[in-house]
Parts: C-alpha cells; sequence; structure tokens
C-alpha cells in the first residue's frame, strides 16, 4: 500500500508544507512516483516522517536532526544535550517569572535589577535611578549584595539634598564648601556599609571596565557642578585614607 503526500502528512499528524520542507533539506528522501506522477508514500518514510515530527516536538532543530543521521534509533548524547539546554531554559523562565512577579506586586519599574527592586520603594530622582541601573550592569554578585544592602537606606542626609539640587553653574567656593561638608556622610556611610568599599572587586568584566562604567555614567547623568563634587570627595576621602571613589556610592 502506497500513501500519497496528504495521506501521510494525516498519517504522520504534520503538514503538507513540512513534509515538503523535509524534502528541500534533506530529511526525507523522495518516494517513487506513479505513472500520473504523484508520488507514493511507503511505510519506511511513515517511520521517517513520524521520528523527524517526534524530534521536532522534544525540541531539535532540523539541522541537529540531520546531523544524527537515520541509524540511530537512541542518540543518547544528542538527548542528553538537549535536556540539559532544556533545564537551562526553565531555570531562565523561572527567573523571568520571579522578576515578573517583583515587578506586578511590587510596581516596581522594569529596568532596575530585582536584586534593586527595594530601591523602587524609596522615590529618587531620575538621573539616580538611572545611575542604579547602570550599576546592576557592571557590578558581580558580592557587589550587587553590597549595593541592594546600602540602597535600603541610600540618603546621605542634608547634604545629599543639597547634592541634588546642586545647579551645573554653581561657583567654585560652594562647590568645594559642599565636597568638604560631604566627607563625613560619607564616611558614616562606609562604616555602616563596609561592602560599598569593594563594589568593583568581583565585577565580571574586571575593576578597570567597571569603573570606566560607572565614570561614564556619572558624567552623562549628573550636571559639571555635581561631577566636580565628586571629584573632589574622591581626592579628599583619599587623602583620610579611605579607599572610596565617589563613583563608588549613590549620591544623594
Amino acid at each position: 500500500m502506497a500513501w500519497s503526500t496528504r495521506e501521510i502528512a494525516e498519517l504522520a499528524g504534520t503538514s503538507l508544507r513540512a513534509v515538503r520542507h523535509y524534502h528541500e533539506v534533506g530529511l526525507l528522501s523522495e518516494p517513487e512516483r506513479r505513472a500520473n506522477g504523484y508520488k507514493q508514500y511507503g511505510v519506511t518514510h511513515l517511520v521517517r516522517l513520524l521520528r523527524i515530527k517526534r524530534l521536532v516536538d522534544l525540541g531539535f532543530s532540523l539541522s541537529r536532526i540531520a546531523e544524527m543521521g537515520t541509524a540511530d534509533d537512541h542518540p543518547e548524547e544528542a538527548l542528553r544535550a538537549l535536556d540539559a539546554e532544556l533545564a537551562a531554559t526553565i531555570e531562565r523562565l523561572q527567573r523571568a517569572r520571579m522578576e515578573l512577579s517583583l515587578i506586578l506586586h511590587q510596581a516596581a519599574p522594569t529596568d532596575l535589577p530585582p536584586e534593586f527592586t527595594a530601591a523602587a520603594d524609596t522615590p529618587m530622582p531620575e538621573a539616580d535611578r538611572s545611575f542604579v541601573t547602570v550599576m546592576g550592569t557592571v557590578l558581580g554578585p558580592k557587589g550587587m549584595d553590597a549595593y541592594a544592602d546600602f540602597l535600603q537606606n541610600p540618603t546621605i542626609g542634608p547634604v545629599g539634598e543639597e547634592f541634588e539640587r546642586l545647579p551645573a553653574d554653581a561657583d567654585e567656593h560652594t562647590r568645594a564648601d559642599l565636597a568638604e561638608r560631604m566627607v563625613p556622610s560619607l564616611h558614616a556611610l562606609y562604616r555602616q556599609h563596609p561592602g560599598l568599599s569593594t563594589l568593583r572587586a568581583d565585577a565580571p568584566g574586571g575593576e578597570r571596565f567597571a569603573k570606566r562604567t560607572v565614570d561614564k555614567a556619572l558624567t552623562d547623568l549628573y550636571n559639571p557642578a555635581q561631577v566636580d563634587v565628586l571629584r573632589r570627595l574622591g581626592v579628599l576621602l583619599a587623602k583620610t585614607e579611605q579607599s572610596e571613589p565617589p563613583d563608588q556610592t549613590e549620591p544623594g
């Protein structure tokens, strides 16, 4: 008994288009034709088609099925590799669902990393929030934990509010004075959150890359007077043997 293309597609639970495509890519051999030119498929074709469909349903790509050939009825190595890929996909999807749950239930911004979701509970200027987002892209696991802990209580007092309000054209005296007055608050902040001292230590891209990225973010997000205050803070902190450059903290 022989089947037509439509019949074998129906038997295999697939489509005419799929059968023709399998012929085109070399997965399914061409059958003999009747005198009238119509294809006539046999049991061998049906079994092969069912195997292809089974592997496709499991998640194999057509290129990988082609690599398996037709002889291996139990491609253990390929099956184990696919199982590992599926496990990774499931883990990724589970993480995505957890993040979605946080965003939905806590009304968190979608640009903040999930580790920093708690920061969304505290109102912050747009520049600060953008800076936090950038930090989430360059820090490693330990740095993320330390920064998330800091974000639970990010304020450095009244001088932080002065920093937020500092106009771009603030004069030299104003900038120098503000930097001086911010030093004690920064010292207290580092004592409260010692992890800030080594934020970039486990950065995936390396400390230098993380520093360049953070410096770029500071320059783009804050006005020239604010950036100058942060630079002065770095100098002052270094003089008092505090190793923290200002780009490792969240201003304000």
